[in-house]
């Protein structure tokens, strides 16, 4: 039987931390609606106390948003809960996420205090936070560095205090996907009351392996993955919502799936690019724009005979109408009779070996051959007219 993994969103948290990518309200409140459409579970809104906007946006949402969870981020500070928890005043279903580090690195150098202190703040903030809203999410910081021993301590004792979601972040991107299993894995060995919360990962992406991580964390025991779309988020960014969604549905046999409806990855991805004016890279996963691109002669004419040879994903499946052939010096015969017959002509294989060969010295002056640069080619050598689909 198939088990449910719960979509996190950070977009709005997370993601727009990266530098010049900061939306205004009503910016965020159009991404919070798509999110909704999308089908996510929880959507982050913010962090409250960093400044009345983010306190306001986190309102706003909530007062426009009916299904999803709206999270407010909150250090294990007593301050930032009772902020957290009035931001959340209108919000249907609500869900503060706080914490603290766990790392011997976060707690020397960050917090300049002792294992045993950490653990005297995480418990007594997530009981002061549980005063204000039942679900409470406590996140464990830079938990890919910490101590295991102490990590599943810590995670023990927030969950008696009252946590329904215990996050394990590789806040850092440092974790290979088989450390990152491992650490989850023993959190479920070692952990009593393990069973009576979420186990969620929330993993970035400094080493590339945001998404391995994620994937190896649910098939370890979590239940919950928090990323963005586009993968966007400090440094070089989070665990990209649009792929773990994708290698969820492509890898069925997986046994897991989400309530994301995939046919709207594309347009939300390009959605929040568009109004955070950071481009998607073009051979990004899934919603890139090369993502159902075929340039190579030998992937387009088996992509022509039939999509599998080279498509694992159908491009409708994520929003996109259809896969694109693209005529380059690398593209075969199959690929320009296609392109021609798409414009409406049709010739001879004869003709077409002909027009082949004075599209190769064409195309190795220029990038890419659009459609003008084709009817240009088709005018050297016949009258078009007469080949016109009839």
């Amino acid at each position: 039987m198939s088990q449910k993994i719960e979509i996190f969103d950070t977009t709005l948290r997370d993601g727009e931390q990266v530098p010049g990518c900061q939306l205004t309200t009503e910016e965020k409140i159009i991404v919070a609606k798509q999110l909704e459409l999308l089908g996510v579970d929880i959507i982050e809104a913010g962090f409250p106390i960093s400044s009345p906007g983010d306190f306001n946006s986190i309102v706003q949402i909530s007062k426009s948003i009916s299904e999803p969870i709206i999270c407010a981020l909150s250090r294990a500070k007593k301050e930032d809960i009772e902020i957290a928890a009035r931001s959340l005043e209108y919000a249907k279903r609500k869900r503060i996420h706080m914490g603290i580090g766990s790392s011997d690195l976060h707690i020397q150098h960050k917090f300049n205090s002792t294992r045993e202190k950490i653990l005297e703040i995480a418990v007594d903030t997530v009981k002061y936070a549980k005063t204000f809203v039942e679900d409470i999410e406590f996140y464990a910081e830079d938990a890919g560095r910490a101590d295991l021993e102490f990590l599943a301590k810590l995670v023990e004792a927030v969950i008696k205090a009252g946590a329904t979601v215990v996050n394990i972040p590789d806040t850092t991107g440092y974790c290979l996907p088989e450390h990152y299993a491992k650490r989850i894995e023993y959190i479920f060995e070692n952990v009593s009351n393990v069973h009576k919360a979420t186990i969620s990962a929330h993993c970035h992406n400094d080493l590339g392996l945001a998404t391995a991580n994620s994937i190896a964390a649910i098939m370890h025991g979590a239940r919950q993955i928090e990323c963005t779309l586009n993968g966007i988020g400090e440094r070089a960014g989070n665990t990209a919502l649009e792929e773990v969604v994708m290698i969820m549905k492509t890898h069925s046999d997986l046994g897991f799936y989400t309530n994301i409806n995939s046919k709207l990855l594309y347009p939300t991805s390009r959605l929040v690019s568009d109004l955070m004016g950071m481009p998607v890279q073009a051979n990004k996963a899934v919603v890139g724009a090369n993502a159902f691109a075929h340039s190579s002669g030998i992937h387009q004419d088996g992509v022509l005979k039939n999509a599998e040879t080279y498509e694992i994903m159908n491009p409708q499946d994520v929003g996109v109408s259809a896969a694109s052939i693209v005529l380059t010096a690398r593209s075969g015969r199959a690929a320009l009779r296609h392109r021609i017959e798409l414009l409406g002509y049709k010739f001879e294989k004869s003709e077409i070996d002909k027009m082949y060969q004075r599209f190769l010295i064409i195309a190795d002056h220029k990038k890419r051959m659009e459609d003008p640069d084709l009817l240009e080619l088709i005018g050297e050598f016949t009258n078009v007219s007469e080949n016109i689909k009839k």
